[in-house]
């Protein structure tokens, strides 16, 4: 059976300051609940309680369970490593308290939000690699699975650095397929030839076009979400019928996230989330013969 979980970043609640409006904790649960969702993601640090125990009593309420949590820390720099350390096993802890399967890390720059990245020298890159098996072990002491999130802005974006982490880390994948096709790698295409690499799935649809525009640099990542490159699935240029069977034939059991990464403004609509992704949830159901 498929199993399909929610994640705030659909309701516009995001870590980069200044991204949006961000909607109240119990809306948000409770509109996925209402959709029929039974498991969300996290969200960004702190949003849903950071106490245990006030975690699951709020999960309870809404009759969710927790499924994973993203972490976007800075892994390629040494000085910063002790810091993100101790970051990652506050996260980890967390997510084990609050059931969670998997810690889904990212490789941040550094900088604040997602619009400019640096390279990396080869040492710094051993580093990141070093860093993210560390976190991964620290996981593994409270019972999680580490999986590597390629992400736009961070420094495993674009898909050369997604097939170098695959050759340098024992780590599995977090297939976001938006994100992935954004940074330029074809996620259908990366499932043919890694099937075994997939840990946790981010099911999201983009529009090509403008995912062409932030890979040339033409437009920002933070204004394409604003222009609305993330659409309900279906609605985009990513084969989710094609890559959702091609992740079952594998012998994918976990979960499948919809994320329609969203930035609310102050003056707009609160209602689009739960629409888009009851809109989302329709497609998943028509193409896997729910619906």
């Amino acid at each position: 059976m498929m199993k399909i979980a929610g994640a705030p970043i659909s309701w516009g609640v995001c870590e980069v300051p200044g991204w949006g409006r961000v909607l109240e904790p119990e809306r948000v649960l409770g509109e996925m609940a209402s959709l029929g969702l039974t498991a969300t993601e996290l969200g960004p640090p702190d949003y849903l309680p950071a106490d245990p125990e006030a975690l699951r009593a709020l999960l309870a309420e809404h009759n969710l369970s927790l499924v994973a949590g993203f972490l976007a820390v800075v892994l390629h720099d040494p000085p910063r490593v002790p810091s993100t350390v101790e970051e990652a096993e506050r996260v980890a802890a967390l997510l084990a308290a609050g059931g969670a399967e998997v810690l889904v890390l990212a490789a941040a720059t550094g900088l604040e939000g997602y619009d400019e990245r640096p390279d990396l020298t080869v040492e710094q890159w051993r580093t990141l690699i070093q860093t993210s098996a560390k976190i991964s072990d620290i996981a593994a002491r409270h019972g999680l699975r580490t999986v590597l999130h390629p992400h736009v802005g961070t420094h495993v974006e674009r898909a050369a650095e997604v097939e170098r982490f695959l050759a340098d880390s024992e780590l599995k994948l977090c297939l976001d397929t938006g994100h992935l096709l954004i940074g330029g790698a074809d996620p259908v295409d990366l499932v043919r030839r890694h099937p075994d690499r997939v840990g946790h799935v981010h099911l999201k649809d983009v529009r090509a076009d403008i995912a062409a525009k932030v890979r040339g640099g033409q437009v920002g990542y933070t204004a394409a979400v604003q222009e609305g490159i993330y659409v309900p699935l279906g609605d985009g240029d990513v084969d989710i019928e094609e890559l959702v069977e091609l992740v079952q034939e594998a012998g994918y059991t976990g979960w499948f996230v919809l994320e329609q990464d969203t930035a609310l403004g102050d003056g707009g609509p609160a209602d689009t989330p739960v629409l888009d992704t009851a809109r989302s949830l329709a497609h998943l159901n028509k193409i896997t013969g729910k619906g």
